[in-house]
């Protein structure tokens, strides 16, 4: 690397974190063609823009799940209502693809540590560390990965493809989440996050309001 080369990049770091962008080194999606019916598919899961929906307003168990999990969370989101916000959404996104909403947490500990504006050396960005090559193949030019609601919809969308193409092996499919297939290191890291930091005990409350 050379000395002008080495400059403009310390600049351009410099100018992300002037920005609130945090750098990451996490991994990133590895691209791969899809079958029309697949990126249809896909397409369709991430339009739907349904609101929130209000279960946590009337379940004293998801009340119970939000309350445990803002507690949780907020020596890394200090402002409640962003933390509140952000849970709901982490529960609406992962509950409507079939995910563990805890296991979701663990996976946007690891890839950002929270960080709403984590951008990657390879690009990849927000709290779930989406790559933008899955804006053009199952977005829209708007798609704003930087936006909290967007980020979660592609980045619990792109794991359940993934848990989908590998039958439902979780280690796999992590593994294709962060472009590390086959290596053990970060299937364990989600892992652990979610096991040590974020587990509870009634994932049924994703499914029964």
């Amino acid at each position: 690397m050379t000395g002008l080369h080495k400059t403009l990049v310390s600049a351009l770091l410099a100018l992300l974190l002037a920005g609130g962008t945090t750098i990451v080194r996490a991994g990133n999606q590895q691209y791969e063609p899809l079958a029309a019916s697949v990126q249809a598919a896909l397409h369709a899961a991430v339009a739907d823009q349904a609101p929130l929906d209000s279960s946590f307003q009337h379940s004293p168990e998801r009340a119970r799940w939000l309350a445990e999990m803002s507690q949780r969370l907020a020596r890394r989101i200090p402002d409640e209502a962003y933390r509140s916000e952000l849970l709901r959404s982490v529960h609406y996104e992962a509950t409507r693809a079939g995910l563990d909403p805890q296991l979701v947490l663990g996976l946007i500990q690891v890839e950002s540590g929270f960080k709403k504006y984590a951008l990657s050396t390879a690009g990849a960005r927000g709290y779930m560390q989406v790559m933008p090559f899955w804006t053009k193949l199952i977005g829209t030019p708007d798609s704003n990965l930087f936006h909290m609601r967007t980020n979660l919809r592609f980045g619990c969308t792109i794991l359940r493809h993934y848990l989908d193409i590998e039958k439902g092996d979780l280690f796999r499919a992590l593994g294709r989440y962060n472009g590390s297939l086959g290596r053990a290191e970060y299937p364990n890291l989600v892992r652990g996050a979610w096991e040590n930091n974020w587990s509870y005990p009634s994932y049924r409350l994703a499914q029964n309001p």
